[in-house]
């Protein structure tokens, strides 16, 4: 087992998330390798014992998207090299052995027969949840759209208009929504 087992002492954690839609998993170590492989043991339970089917995780979404093509088995290659989309601070974050044996867990589970009746039509996907790379983020909605649906993508282009102001500095849109100036943005953009 490639994450170092599924250890009983995360019994209590797993229990807790018996029937429940999401599990939050905070952080008091971050950046240490206990912290990183505990994380990959409790999810890995998680998704075996629970059901989940995505892990969403704190990263610049085009960057996990890259690494969900991977454990989805879209593209071929290893963990490693998946991992090197992750470029920008802080890489250390995903780019390391932990994360990676968890990937590697993760491919090859979506590969197989889920256990216990818990297999959906979907695999078990990896997804982020970060701002930072805002630009990259529209970049990717909107080339998206152009291939599969160009009226959305032009719609998709007048309403991400509200974030030109925000593109070179991301951490103003963090001050302004914060002040509550961004709403109007935000809803044309939902």
């Amino acid at each position: 087992d490639p994450v170092g087992g599924a250890l009983h002492e995360y019994d209590p954690i797993v229990k807790a998330a018996n029937g429940k839609q999401f599990v939050l998993l905070g952080e008091a170590t971050h950046g240490t390798a206990e912290f990183y492989r505990s994380r990959a043991q409790i999810t890995q339970r998680l998704v075996e014992e629970q059901g989940f089917d995505a892990v969403v995780v704190e990263a610049d979404w085009p960057d996990a998207y890259a690494i969900n093509r991977f454990v989805t088995n879209r593209v071929e290659g290893t963990a490693d090299q998946a991992l090197e989309v992750f470029e920008r601070f802080p890489a250390w974050m995903w780019r390391n052995r932990e994360v990676a044996h968890f990937l590697e867990w993760l491919q090859a589970y979506n590969r197989e027969f889920r256990p216990g009746g818990l297999r959906r039509k979907i695999p078990t996907g990896f997804y982020g949840l970060d701002l930072y790379s805002l630009t990259r983020s529209i970049t990717a909605v909107i080339n998206y759209l152009d291939q599969v649906d160009p009226i959305a993508a032009a719609r998709a282009r007048s309403r991400y208009a509200c974030f030109d102001q925000f593109l070179d500095d991301p951490q103003a849109y963090g001050y302004a929504a914060g002040l509550g100036l961004t709403e109007t943005c935000e809803q044309n953009i939902v």
